[in-house]
């Protein structure tokens, strides 16, 4: 019963995080340590996407351009009207920066892991899933804050410090981990569960710093049960929105089923692996909180319906 209620492991990881950092947050002298261990976890999780994403498989499945290229204008581009439209319709009904996750959510790159399994599950092209998510996920670390500077405007202005925060704790990472791939990968293989275990900490440990602080600044007084009906509902129809539009955008392309299938969970899908890290370099702590918000309900709802959805596919269903 709980494996159909959170058919992936991480989901109540998120949901216990949210709590702790509710009843337990972070205060006072203890703030700066927590968000030196943070910034040390992101860097960790930059380095090790780096190290296992394989540049061979990436550069063979760029030949597959139509679904490549429809997974990066669907999750780039569709998907971040989708946000921008969820943005302007909450702006007026919730506080600024949760209405502002909205668009930060359009933004962001598809998953990695789940993506991939989910894809696997349902009968879909895994090889060209590896792939599609390795580049959203190398294109997402520069795309997904320009692409949020150009459509928030004066909202979502990057200044030079938040710049540098990007290149030093996101992008030279990431590269560091290519580099050296060629060495540590096949540690990184041959112990995936504790590579899993470290992606999870660190993603769970800047949410939880993120959170803490919006906690700490009124987050739960600013919530009413309209306000949270108003989330619940952006965020549902955000994910009509995404799965079914992916669905039918590998239609008129014209993708065969496998790629089809490929192309829905790669486009549809959205990572907190890349939101939580970006959102704390963006943002100042309070805020990050708050515009993670909408991710995280995304987030948790997608692994859910991917999980119910892939094997409905696996079995010659429709979306």
């Amino acid at each position: 019963m709980l494996a159909r209620i959170f058919p992936d492991r991480f989901v109540p990881i998120l949901l216990a995080t949210i709590l702790i950092a509710s009843l337990l947050p972070v205060r006072g002298p203890a703030v700066p340590i927590a968000q030196a261990v943070s910034t040390a976890a992101i860097v960790l999780l930059f380095f090790l996407n780096g190290v296992r994403l394989p540049r061979d498989e990436v550069l063979h499945g760029i030949r597959n351009w139509k679904l490549q290229g429809g997974a990066f204008l669907f999750c780039f581009g569709a998907m971040a009207l989708f946000g921008l439209g969820a943005w302007l319709a909450a702006a007026p009904f919730l506080p600024a920066p949760l209405a502002l996750g909205f668009l930060f959510l359009g933004i962001l790159p598809s998953t990695v892991q789940s993506a991939t399994a989910a894809s696997s599950l349902a009968g879909g092209n895994v090889a060209a899933s590896v792939v599609a998510a390795a580049l959203l996920n190398l294109t997402g670390v520069i795309a997904s804050p320009l692409l949020f500077a150009a459509l928030a405007g004066s909202a979502g202005a990057i200044h030079g410090e938040a710049a540098l925060r990007i290149v030093a704790i996101l992008l030279l990472p990431f590269i560091a981990g290519q580099i050296v791939q060629r060495w540590l990968r096949p540690w990184v293989l041959a112990h995936r569960g504790l590579a899993t275990l470290m992606d999870r900490t660190a993603i769970a440990v800047a949410v939880y710093v993120a959170f803490s602080a919006a906690v700490v600044a009124g987050i739960w007084q600013l919530f009413d049960g309209r306000e949270v009906g108003i989330v619940l509902a952006l965020v549902a129809a955000l994910l009509a929105l995404s799965f079914g539009g992916a669905w039918l955008f590998g239609q008129l392309l014209g993708l065969a089923r496998p790629d089809r299938i490929t192309l829905l969970f790669s486009g549809a899908q959205k990572s907190i692996a890349v939101g939580a890290p970006l959102a704390a370099t963006l943002f100042a702590p309070a805020i990050a909180g708050m515009v993670l918000v909408p991710i995280l309900v995304y987030h948790m709802a997608q692994l859910i319906l991917s999980a119910w959805i892939a094997p409905a596919l696996q079995r010659g269903g429709q979306v």
